[in-house]
């Protein structure tokens, strides 16, 4: 079977996206881990499908790069809308439905996205961590010196736990800057069990913990491995209402690709 693919990429959070609204493309697990194989296929940390929807502008459908269906992925929605824009869905405000309900979202002229994510009632704080669902699952560990520790080895320990073991859990270590509203995030993926460049949901989290404002309009920018994101949200007694994730994300490049049936 021969695909016709697109690779694009949201601050070094990379994907495969395949047009998939003539229905022609059912993928197996193995499939869609060999695509995203960094040595025998395209390479990339998941895949997605551009899918028709009749009462959205389209749907998301997200593979991690072992080949699952997984949770929400914020960078890939942001590069999903920008794949719909440039394939000719062009609408000023987008509507499209995910594995977590429905987001809306808008295309600026230099290529920003910004995506709107679901609201945030509780974050659970159990031993200094903080545990919540940005459409993802997610642990954040505020630490000290985060560009110069081991991320995929105090990642894996998390993740792999007891408590988080079966199901998994995404795993963010951030640290604060001496501006309120600056932070760098480093981030483990479940799915990918590796460090990505960056990771959309694990910012979203992030931003919600360190916010500035105890009640109000927040807007905290985040540096990545890969680039910078920006998250704006309303605080409201322990909640978090219209929340944003904003920034770039490019096309790298297309081709064709010969892939094993079965």
């Amino acid at each position: 079977m021969r695909i016709h693919f697109f690779k694009y990429q949201g601050t070094g959070n990379d994907f495969v996206i395949l047009d998939n609204r003539n229905n022609e493309f059912s993928l197996s697990k193995k499939q869609v881990a060999f695509l995203c194989h960094r040595r025998f296929g395209i390479g990339a940390d998941g895949l997605m499908l551009l899918n028709a929807h009749p009462q959205y502008d389209f749907e998301m459908k997200y593979y991690n790069s072992d080949g699952a269906e997984s949770s929400m992925c914020g960078n890939g929605g942001r590069c999903l809308v920008k794949f719909a824009a440039d394939r000719g869905i062009l609408k000023r405000d987008y509507r499209f439905l995910a594995i977590d309900g429905v987001h809306e979202a808008s295309v600026e002229i230099d290529g920003t996205v910004s995506l709107k994510m679901n609201d945030v009632d509780s974050v659970r704080f159990d031993h200094g961590k903080y545990i919540l669902n940005t459409g993802s699952p997610h642990y954040v560990d505020l630490v000290d010196d985060v560009l110069h520790m081991d991320v995929v080895e105090r990642g894996r320990q998390v993740r792999y736990s007891d408590a988080f073991k079966k199901q998994g859990i995404n795993v963010n270590f951030v640290q604060q800057t001496v501006e309120p509203d600056k932070i760098i995030v480093r981030t483990y993926e479940r799915g990918v069990e590796d460090e990505t460049y960056s990771c959309g949901t694990g910012v979203t989290a992030a931003a919600l913990v360190c916010f500035h404002n105890e009640n109000g309009y927040n807007r905290v920018d985040v540096k990545t491995k890969g680039g910078d994101l920006s998250v704006e949200f309303d605080r409201v007694d322990d909640s978090y209402r219209n929340i944003w994730l904003i920034g770039p994300a490019i096309k790298v490049f297309e081709g064709e690709i010969d892939v094993k049936e079965g």
